[in-house]
């Protein structure tokens, strides 16, 4: 192995890494586009104060997904063709604090030599709006080397008056939690969506997610089948400015249920893949 050991630790921070976009608060360190906390004040100055605005009357989003459904992938990186597991589901859709949202998680795990070298046991939850569909609430439990770190955030979107328990982080409306943003992309009428755009906010920095289709249908073949799949292609962006060192691609099903079926990161040290293993029937 070339990669010095913090450069592992960087790779396997988080199961958000392995299912692409949470792979931003691993491979970026702190210190980028802040939020304001603590009730919407931030350490420096507050600049916008929180206004009461009527909330117009909307409609809860049609979705492919279920609630209860589950997804399992195997993780490849590199030479490591069996790097780790992830799992992706719908554990359901519950009220929560009076909003109606679906609840979303991932789970992942290293395995064999990997795990050898980084020991990961992680999970992320995330309960997303589904009228808006903005995230609400986005939980990490990691569990790396041994270590571990829980925390909860609850999402104030700024100008609107927060239902959310103290204390809260302030954010732009629309935005996404990295996996909230995931099953985002599933929802997606790619027929009539040139390109979708969305604040993503993953627990340290603040990012632009830029996606569009490159191609309507494709035939993916992995270990679980062959596929026909729409290729989404995700770009990502901070202070307007491309973060090229990275790309995402994603392969989802042209199926009822949207299926994500290949996941992958493409980085300068390494790529990282995740193929569908089982699912639903």
């Amino acid at each position: 192995m070339n990669a010095r050991p913090h450069r592992m630790k960087n790779l396997f921070a988080s199961s958000a890494l392995i299912f692409l976009l949470a792979t931003l608060g691993a491979l970026f360190p702190a210190g980028g586009l802040r939020l304001a906390a603590d009730g919407g004040r931030s350490n420096q100055h507050q600049t916008t104060k929180q206004k009461t605005v009527p909330a117009a009357p909307a409609k809860e989003q049609p979705m492919p997904f279920r609630a209860g459904e589950t997804l399992n992938y195997r993780v490849t990186w590199s030479a490591f063709s069996n790097a780790g597991s992830l799992q992706l589901s719908v554990p359901e859709r519950r009220d929560l604090f009076g909003w109606p949202t679906w609840h979303f998680r991932s789970v992942a795990h290293t395995l064999g030599p990997v795990r050898s070298i980084f020991e990961l046991d992680d999970q992320f939850d995330s309960y997303t709006d589904a009228v808006t569909p903005e995230s609400r609430q986005f939980e990490s439990h990691l569990n790396e080397m041994g270590k571990a770190q829980d925390q909860v955030l609850h999402f104030a979107v700024n100008g609107q008056v927060s239902r959310a328990p103290a204390p809260r982080v302030v954010v732009l409306p629309g935005t996404r939690d990295p996996l909230g943003a995931l099953y985002a992309l599933r929802g997606m009428d790619w027929q009539r969506t040139p390109e979708f755009r969305a604040p993503v906010y993953d627990g340290h920095d603040l990012f632009e997610m830029r996606a569009q289709r490159d191609t309507p249908s494709e035939n993916v073949k992995i270990s679980s089948g062959t596929f026909s799949a729409e290729r989404i292609s995700i770009r990502v962006f901070q202070y307007d400015k491309e973060i090229s060192a990275i790309h995402f691609v994603m392969w989802i099903a042209n199926d009822t249920a949207h299926t994500p079926v290949v996941l992958q990161a493409d980085l300068p040290f390494g790529n990282i893949r995740a193929e569908l293993i089982s699912a639903p029937q």
